[in-house]
């Protein structure tokens, strides 16, 4: 992540701190994967739409992670520019748990949960993100 694109994440997120905490890691993920045949299905549409003009690909929206000792911030990022948009939510680290990192070329990934939640968050970070991923994963504890 940038210093611009950081330093305007950490002015959104410093509002919500509470005292004495402080963020721990910034960055930029996803936190939904697109399908292949829904890819693939769309491209063909808009193809189709245009009289082969066009393909269209859907990509996901990425978002921003703010993680402090306490809690991790989640803000929908603005494609076009570097500040965050939305705050999405905030999720308490207190008893999550993740999943085994699965590895992949562009990027990387792994599933948060809690088990007092019967929802998960999968977490893609970008292969410049490996750093950052690093230090999320080290921060939760693995689930048995």
């Amino acid at each position: 992540m940038n210093a611009k694109r950081r330093r305007l994440l950490l002015a959104a997120v410093d509002p919500m701190l509470e005292p004495g905490e402080q963020v721990e890691v910034a960055t930029v993920v996803n936190l939904s994967s697109v399908s292949v045949r829904r890819t693939a299905a769309f491209a063909v549409a808009s193809a189709v739409m245009s009289g082969g003009a066009m393909a269209v690909i859907p990509t996901p929206v990425p978002m921003y992670l703010a993680m402090t000792d306490r809690r991790i911030f989640i803000f929908r990022a603005n494609p076009m520019f570097a500040r965050p948009e939305e705050h999405l939510m905030t999720i308490p680290r207190e008893g999550l748990v993740r999943s085994e990192i699965k590895e992949r070329v562009l990027n990387s990934s792994f599933v948060v949960s809690s088990p007092h939640d019967a929802h998960a968050l999968k977490i893609t970070f970008p292969l410049l993100g490996r750093k950052e991923r690093n230090v999320v994963a080290a921060a939760l504890p693995q689930a048995s």
